[in-house]
């Protein structure tokens, strides 16, 4: 494993200022914003945020200074071109950023994740009910809830509210895993939609989708551990991620991946998926909020994507950007297969646990 996820390392470097041509051009079309602007965007997305949070993962644990130069550099980079507005996605990079400027006591870091947090709270667009609503550079999603919104924005929130000392943040970061989780986690299944209109008031093509059903598995236990949270909440949150991850070990596939419709066999096995449901379990085992009997299908999840990681440190079998499958089930099987650079930083996330996992 120590092997595997030195070569995602080194691939990820050069990834992290990568351009992704088909997002760039789409901003290009819906945006109609000047080439100047359009490279706030480039390296500041999602895709990059939670890479640099597995790498922030990994100077914590290691206090390797590669890793350390990795951080600095980026975001040394990223303060000369500049800020984009913000949006779900666009606050992703500022969780590790939040960390980094809280070890360093740096308040050139520091700043505009406060500013970023400022906005979040009072500014960024909500839902009926003050949920947050999934708006990203290119798409609107009016009345919209996803669940990547946990992860994208929310722990950031979670993570300046105990930085700063901040009630409201950390209540809001609350509030918000209560609110979606009402609205997008099946009572049946246990398993989490991708995401819930209000205008329409339905969950679009009804689909549990696997990536966005990571993003819980993810989430819940770093919320837990970054934040205390009254009993009732602690315990709501709890329990809705063992359901879910009791649901996850009943579908697991044969060869320890999960398909990218978590309950639809036919569709495809996928890698980015699998990689955040290993981390999430066991970072749920480790931190003490789930049975340590689960640790088992973590690791069958690890054993499964190690092979998938070239020797240039690229994982396979991920699926491209996924917006809402608003109709069909049948959207989800079509997603091409192809290197992306959240494939790395999921892969990152769940070989820097697995590692740590000493069992």
């Amino acid at each position: 494993m120590e092997t595997k996820l030195q070569s995602l390392i080194n691939a990820f470097k050069g990834i992290l200022y990568e351009d992704d041509v088909q997002f760039m051009q789409n901003m290009r079309e819906k945006k109609h914003i000047s080439e100047e602007e359009l490279k706030k965007y480039a390296h500041w997305e999602w895709t990059q945020g939670v890479g640099l949070f597995g790498i922030w993962k990994l100077f914590s644990v290691t206090g390797n200074q590669e890793y350390m130069d990795i951080l600095t550099g980026y975001y040394d980079n990223q303060l000369k071109v500049g800020f984009p507005q913000l949006n779900v996605n666009t606050a992703a990079p500022y969780l590790a950023m939040s960390f980094l400027a809280e070890y360093l006591k740096n308040e050139t870091y520091m700043k505009p994740c406060r500013q970023a947090a400022e906005w979040i709270m009072f500014h960024m667009p909500r839902t009926r009910e003050g949920g947050i609503q999934h708006k990203t550079s290119d798409d609107i999603n009016e009345q919209e809830l996803w669940d990547d919104t946990l992860f994208m924005t929310v722990l950031f929130l979670a993570n300046m509210g105990r930085i700063l000392n901040r009630e409201d943040y950390r209540k809001e970061a609350q509030y918000q895993f209560l609110l979606h989780m009402k609205y997008l986690q099946d009572p049946e299944t246990g398993f989490w939609y991708h995401g819930w209109t209000f205008l329409e008031r339905n969950h679009f093509a009804g689909a549990f989708w696997g990536r966005g059903n990571c993003w819980i598995t993810i989430a819940i236990p770093e919320l837990l551990d970054m934040i205390p949270c009254p009993e009732p909440v602690r315990r709501i949150l709890k329990e809705a991620l063992i359901n879910q991850v009791s649901a996850l070990a009943d579908c697991q596939a044969e060869s320890g991946m999960w398909h990218t419709l978590l309950d639809d066999p036919g569709s495809y096995e996928e890698a980015s998926a699998t990689c955040g449901f290993a981390y999430g379990i066991l970072r749920g085992v480790n931190t003490g909020l789930l049975d340590a009997k689960w640790r088992q299908t973590a690791k069958r999840a690890l054993n499964a994507v190690l092979p998938l990681i070239s020797e240039d440190g690229v994982l396979g079998q991920v699926s491209y950007g996924t917006p809402m499958g608003r109709t069909s089930k049948d959207f989800y099987k079509k997603i091409p297969l192809q290197p992306m650079p959240y494939g790395q930083a999921m892969a990152i996330l769940a070989l820097v646990e697995g590692i740590g996992d000493n069992e």
